[in-house]
């Protein structure tokens, strides 16, 4: 039912964010960028982790990858991805539908500045095959506590080069 839960909490905070569903998988970043025709930049990914005793989300493009050096001067400790099971038991979404809406249980939710390099991003929406279209800015602000600078780019992009789209 986690597809229920995002679907009630946007009707109540973003009603006009419809969800997205495909036929096809967005489990992963490739799938969803396959399944939604953008490039794997775009799929704002979101993930469960640890640092020390604090559990959070973290939301992050597709192909950024998570900086354990920068992770610990943000929040001050090596983070850990939380496993599967432990996920899914804090979002209530399973793995590869983890998103920041109708979570299980209040969880802080921090934005990557990775997002901002695109006007749209994709993150999912609670199942296997379902995401929303948002602008960075707009899901910060339903979602986050704060913009973070937690994650490596792909080889040869920088912060600020202009949106592709």
């Amino acid at each position: 039912m986690s597809l229920e839960s995002v679907r009630a909490w946007l009707s109540e905070h973003a009603p006009d964010l419809p969800i997205i569903e495909v036929e096809e998988s967005t489990a992963t970043v490739h799938l969803a960028a396959e399944a939604l025709g953008v490039e794997p930049g775009r799929i704002a990914k979101t993930l469960a982790v640890r640092v020390g005793s604090e559990n959070f989300l973290l939301v992050a493009r597709g192909d950024a990858r998570l900086d354990n050096g920068k992770c610990k001067a943000e929040f001050g400790g090596r983070p850990r991805m939380l496993g599967p099971e432990e996920a899914l038991a804090l979002t209530g979404h399973p793995v590869g539908g983890v998103c920041p809406f109708g979570l299980a249980q209040p969880l802080p939710v921090y934005c990557d500045a990775s997002l901002q390099a695109f006007d749209t991003v994709f993150p999912a929406a609670g199942s296997l095959n379902s995401s929303v279209r948002v602008s960075p800015e707009r899901l910060a602000s339903l979602v986050s506590r704060r913009w973070v600078n937690v994650c490596r780019l792909p080889d040869g992009e920088t912060r600020t080069e202009a949106d592709s789209a």
